[in-house]
């Protein structure tokens, strides 16, 4: 039995479901002419679906004995994912040239949203492992793995990600190299790593990505965020600055600033050397970002709900106050502390430094943290779902190939999700994607199973949402009287 999803209250029929489906080869058109010849085009929208199907795994067989079919129209041969698979590791187009029209449709579709809060259009740079057992593919390397939080066998890749209220978008990726694998010629010609490709560390990629973004004029950012790896440097901060980027930037909790101005103070700073045998720096105005919280008394904290989350209100205390930053063994320039703590009975300290001006309300700084909660959300859809993590592409190209193409799979769905989501507030990622899936003609799954599916799930979120959310409030009692929840 069909339930009342599509019925009076919910004005989204079945034929719009299917239509949503249909979209996507218009959508497909659009991108069509960065894969090139025909039959790469036919592949590039075979993928596609590939990724967005229901599948176990989403590598190059899978999909293709799904998917594709022989001239004569009949199941897929060991042809077919060989050709699937020479599309994704030999065909000449660039990655590049997709996230260049993937900022395009961003910008056109998902910026005009911005209007709904604040802070504008975030960028969120942030790193992603993928595990692998051998050591052929390109990249893999004994490296750090924030997905089993510790060493591992992996590839890592750098994101940049556009943040806004209306949905995410992946604009830019490259995968890390590591030194040792940037020496070795003969494995990097067998995985097709060009000349021209020298080591950069995590921010370095980092500050190219957010720079070839904005030189192709398309998407802007009024803030960017990431991660400790890249507030810790401060060749990323200095890039950042000079190309006028406002940033909030989580450092380590021994990070070290100035309490007062230094210029206001007699004699030079020590170098390294001499601070080693100090043991600690001269100035006692000289604090780690975790002694100077430690400090504040209790009416410098601020409580704000950032959004409305699974499980219920989204709320962190903040505190902001202004230093000065210690970069290069130097004293830099005057800058915003922001410090962020959960509600838990062991609170969960962030830390943040941010070069917005003097007149930048605490609220915004505040705001944008809870953008790097949105990107970890698109990098948990991008593996469950569109098959991120599930390619076994060993070479240069088809790595950065299938990322261009899980960005513009989850760039559909999410714009199928907002769309939706006039009529279905609820609707998640995954409850757009059964949907999507009962129109592709398949045999497992018809319309209106996925629309009973969906219907389920929406109402189990809502009543899961709405216990969580009480639970929440009768935790926090003084919290929902001071923010009116």
């Amino acid at each position: 039995m069909v339930t009342d999803f599509c019925q009076e209250d919910t004005p989204m029929t079945r034929d719009e479901v299917r239509a949503s489906a249909r979209r996507l080869v218009q959508w497909h058109e659009r991108f069509a002419g960065y894969f090139g010849r025909t039959e790469a085009q036919r592949h590039a929208l075979l993928y596609l679906k590939g990724l967005m199907s229901d599948l176990k795994r989403k590598s190059v067989e899978p999909i293709a004995l799904q998917f594709a079919r022989t001239a004569a129209g009949g199941p897929a041969t060991q042809n077919e994912v060989v050709a699937l698979q020479g599309f994704l590791t030999n065909s000449p187009w660039e990655a590049g040239d997709v996230f260049a029209e993937i900022q395009s449709v961003f910008a056109e579709e998902l910026v005009p949203s911005t209007r709904q809060w604040s802070i504008g259009t975030v960028g969120v740079i942030d790193e992603s492992a993928y595990v692998k057992a051998g050591k052929e593919s390109v990249g893999v390397a004994s490296q750090w793995c924030g997905r089993l939080g510790k060493t591992a066998n992996c590839q890592v890749g750098v994101h940049l990600i556009g943040v806004t209220p209306a949905g995410v978008s992946a604009l830019d990726g490259q995968l890390f190299l590591t030194k040792k694998w940037i020496a070795d010629r003969p494995r990097r010609e067998k995985t097709g790593v060009p000349r021209e490709v020298r080591f950069q560390s995590k921010p370095q990629i980092a500050a190219e990505m957010i720079r070839r973004t904005v030189a192709a004029g398309k998407v802007g950012f009024d803030w960017i965020i990431a991660d400790a790896l890249y507030g810790d440097s401060g060749e990323f901060l200095d890039s950042l600055e000079a190309a006028g980027h406002r940033y909030v930037l989580e450092v380590r909790k021994n990070t070290l600033v100035w309490t007062v101005d230094p210029a206001t103070l007699p004699g030079s700073m020590p170098g390294p050397k001499v601070r080693k045998k100090l043991g600690s720096y001269r100035y006692k105005e000289v604090r780690s970002v975790q002694e100077v919280a430690a400090e504040l008394p209790a009416e410098a904290w601020r409580p704000l709900k950032l959004r409305e989350g699974a499980k219920g209100p989204l709320v962190f205390e903040f505190a902001v106050l202004r230093v000065w930053a210690m970069r290069h063994n130097r004293s830099g320039p005057p800058i915003w502390m922001v410090i962020r703590r959960s509600f838990e009975a062991t609170p969960d300290v962030k830390y943040y430094v941010s070069n917005a001006g003097v007149e930048t309300r605490w609220e915004a700084m505040a705001m944008v943290t809870g953008a790097r909660i949105r990107v970890e959300e698109y990098l948990e859809d991008g593996k469950m779902h569109l098959g991120m993590a599930d390619y076994e592409a060993r070479g240069w190209s088809s790595w950065h190939h299938h990322m261009a193409l899980v960005a513009l799979a989850h760039l559909y769905v999410t714009l199928t999700k907002r769309d939706m989501k006039r009529d279905v507030p609820e609707l998640t990622l995954d409850m757009a994607l059964r949907l999507l899936r009962s129109a592709f003609a398949r045999r497992k799954l018809g319309t209106e199973q996925a629309i009973h599916i969906v219907n389920y799930h929406l109402k189990r979120n809502h009543v899961a949402h709405d216990s969580h959310r009480k639970s929440w409030l009768q935790k926090h009692k003084q919290l929902k009287k001071k923010l009116l929840l």
